[in-house]
């Protein structure tokens, strides 16, 4: 399978340049386009706060991994990469790679639940976009069953499984108890809303959810029974609130140095803490040096990451056996897509060789003979192929006999002049 791919992640890259190559739905949905007709015959682009990723089949051989890195550089000049900060996969290691992202074992947040919806969304935007083929829609079917099956038969998933509980997590720590503060979510999407639940859980005194669709904020707000603000209106209330927390998907910053200085000033020495768990970046960095502030972002979530692993290394290779018994269904699916076309052309000629024969006597036989000739005929067929048909079939689903699946294949052919152009 000669699929490949790269990915710049949390492991190969700075939040900056996660930032810097971070591309929205629309965007990607402009990028698909140029893949298709310059690099892919078909693939999908993963985009998410922790990983930019492409993978998908070359269409000339000329196409490499380094030509999907230009190509990610090309979109992106002021992203300032290096080799260093991609990864590449090829055949079984992509395949693999795939399925340990759908899973959650290389999620920072160790058994991230979010990340399989995401890619669902990747699929889902390659197949709208006439970017999916057989090949890739298997792949997204043995990733998606990858990713139920680690939520059904592991405990992997089981402690901070999200980006945005582990944001509250780290919250906690500047604020042991959350019983009468103040909270405002900025951002109603997926992850917003997963804050907000959280937060809500947390018997705070306030909480306030702000989006650029007002109705939205409401919404939210209602089932939470919390408050909502208008979006344009956020940076005159940031002094109301001991806790903030953005998750937007804006493309530039929503709130800057000089809103937060402006509602410390207001807060007249009382601590608050921003969260920023966007990419690109919602909360300008520099609030940091503000007295009073407590700063975070999503690298700060990096923290949890070595406790999630300890607390969860012995579900590991319980999900890693799934991943290997997947792997080994699609390449077996694939190693017979080789031979099937053979089996069928063999059933055919002989198919070909028994209608021949059955024309040649049926005005010599009387009428009522012919069907049970016709019968006995096909199953003297059926029992001839019926060993050849399955040692072939067994031969291409095993890895380590593939190539001699192969060759039995091309002899077969040879043998009974078979045209491989007639498939």
């Amino acid at each position: 399978m000669n699929i490949f791919g790269i990915s710049i992640n949390h492991r190969t890259a700075s939040i900056e340049q996660r930032e810097a190559v971070h591309f929205s739905k629309n965007e990607i949905s402009e990028m698909i386009p140029r893949l298709k007709e310059d690099v892919l015959t078909e693939g999908f682009v993963l985009s998410t706060c922790n990983r930019t990723e492409i993978f998908g089949f070359p269409k000339t051989p000329e196409v490499t991994s380094k030509s999907l890195q230009n190509f990610i550089v090309k979109q992106r000049t002021n992203a300032n990469l290096s080799n260093d900060n991609f990864n590449v996969y090829f055949s079984r290691g992509a395949v693999k790679h795939i399925f340990n992202v759908a899973s959650g074992l290389d999620s920072l947040v160790l058994g991230d639940s979010q990340i399989l919806g995401q890619m669902k969304e990747a699929f889902l935007l390659s197949e709208d976009l006439n970017f999916v083929s057989s090949l890739t829609h298997k792949i997204y079917n043995s990733a998606l069953k990858v990713g139920k099956r680690t939520i059904s038969e592991t405990l992997l998933g089981e402690g901070a499984v999200s980006v945005s509980f582990a944001a509250i997590k780290v919250v906690e720590k500047i604020f042991s108890n959350f019983e009468g503060k103040s909270a405002l979510v900025v951002g109603a999407g997926e992850t917003g809303e997963l804050v907000a639940v959280h937060l809500k859980d947390k018997n705070l005194g306030k909480l306030t959810i702000s989006n650029r669709t007002f109705d939205r904020a409401i919404g939210l707000a209602k089932k939470l029974n919390g408050q909502a603000i208008k979006f344009e209106e956020l940076k005159n209330h940031l002094h109301e609130y001991d806790i903030v927390i953005s998750a937007t998907s804006a493309d530039e910053i929503v709130i800057s140095y000089d809103d937060v200085l402006r509602a410390m000033k207001r807060r007249k020495g009382t601590v608050s803490c921003y969260m920023d768990i966007a990419i690109p970046r919602d909360i300008d960095p520099k609030v940091q040096k503000i007295d009073g502030v407590f700063y975070n972002n999503i690298d700060s979530l990096k923290i949890l990451v070595d406790q999630n692993l300890k607390r969860r290394e012995k579900e590991i290779p319980r999900v890693k056996k799934i991943i290997m018994q997947e792997m080994i269904d699609i390449f077996s699916w694939y190693n017979t897509l080789d031979v099937v076309p053979t089996i069928k052309s063999f059933r055919d000629f002989f198919e070909e060789i028994r209608l021949d024969e059955m024309n040649k006597i049926r005005h010599k036989v009387q009428p009522e003979e012919i069907e049970k000739l016709d019968n006995m005929t096909k199953r003297l067929i059926g029992r001839i192929l019926h060993n050849p048909t399955l040692k072939l079939k067994s031969l291409s689903e095993s890895g380590t006999k593939f190539v001699e699946a192969k060759r039995y294949s091309h002899v077969l052919r040879e043998l009974f002049n078979i045209d491989e152009t007639k498939d």
